[in-house]
């Protein structure tokens, strides 16, 4: 009778809308983390009432944050954007800067609604991959300690290292002032003259970690360039000062990788090669050589 009664039962229907805290990741303010914490702090309404945690949005309701309405994105328009920007020397990456000295974020287009998360950072004197997204997930996916993961990098220094010196950044690392730091790969590029050239991996995004780790050795870095952040490469027809953005095949590619939710694309070029399976392999040739093309790609000066 129970289980006749049970198959009699109206089936549940599922929540409309989406989660607050997720909705406003999507719409690229922070990581789902960070909204919860705004929520929890008041800073967000819905249809005029103070939000509360766990409850649900559709995109016809007004939400504010801090008295700025945040368009809340229909599921079939959540899919994030991602731009790859080749960083040059003498570019800082931050919104503001007492110094005013030229941004990264001048280059990228105009949004609204929603604001660009640089994912990861680069010094003002190291050139290379940048990533920028709207989605405030995808960001903290990619940036948590927690994920490790991988940045490579080509880097030119004064001198060059001692076999000692290779196997020990290999297997026990050395110590800075925040803490220990070892590579996961290292590959000797080599070099001529006084300059030698390396290939690394590392698997953190410490404050200048590339740096400080060779001047503790003793070999002072005269050029530094990140050549790929997790599987996204960087294009050889990404020039510095470019800028790309990825289509819907290379942004799934992304969103499957790190274990995100994926969306329905139009069909596209297959090629993804800006996309780099498997992890942990070093390219066989020089910095200065071309890196992996990328597929589907809007290039903009």
């Amino acid at each position: 009778m129970k289980e006749l009664e049970k198959q009699l039962e109206p089936p549940q229907q599922k929540p409309a809308g989406e989660r607050l805290q997720k909705a406003l990741a999507q719409a690229g303010l922070g990581s789902r983390r960070e909204m919860e914490e705004w929520i929890s702090a008041g800073r967000i309404t819905v249809n005029g009432e103070v939000a509360t945690l766990g409850m649900r949005v559709v995109e016809d309701d007004v939400v504010r944050v801090d008295q700025r309405i945040v368009r809340i994105k229909a599921p079939n328009e959540s899919m994030p954007r991602v731009l790859l920007y080749h960083k040059q020397e003498g570019e800082i990456v931050s919104r503001d800067d007492p110094e005013n000295r030229t941004s990264v974020f001048d280059k990228l287009p105009k949004v609204r609604g929603m604001k660009w998360i640089a994912i990861g950072r680069l010094d003002y004197n190291t050139s290379g991959l940048l990533i920028f997204t709207s989605s405030g997930d995808l960001a903290n996916r990619l940036m948590h300690p927690r994920f490790e993961v991988e940045r490579e990098y080509a880097v030119r220094v004064q001198g060059s290292m001692t076999e000692e010196q290779m196997k020990l950044m290999l297997k026990d690392g050395i110590t800075l002032e925040d803490g220990p730091v070892k590579f996961e790969k290292l590959l000797d590029e080599g070099g001529e003259g006084y300059n030698h050239w390396y290939r690394l991996i590392l698997k953190e995004g410490r404050n200048r970690v590339v740096r400080r780790t060779f001047e503790a050795l003793g070999l002072p870095v005269s050029r530094l360039m990140r050549v790929r952040f997790g599987i996204v490469n960087l294009p050889p027809r990404l020039k510095r000062g470019m800028l790309a953005e990825l289509g819907p095949v290379e942004v799934n590619a992304i969103l499957d990788w790190v274990g995100m939710e994926t969306h329905v694309a139009p069909q596209l070029s297959p090629r993804r090669e800006a996309v780099k399976s498997g992890r942990g392999e070093i390219a066989k040739h020089h910095p200065t050589d071309k890196l992996r093309h990328a597929g589907n790609l809007k290039y903009k000066r």
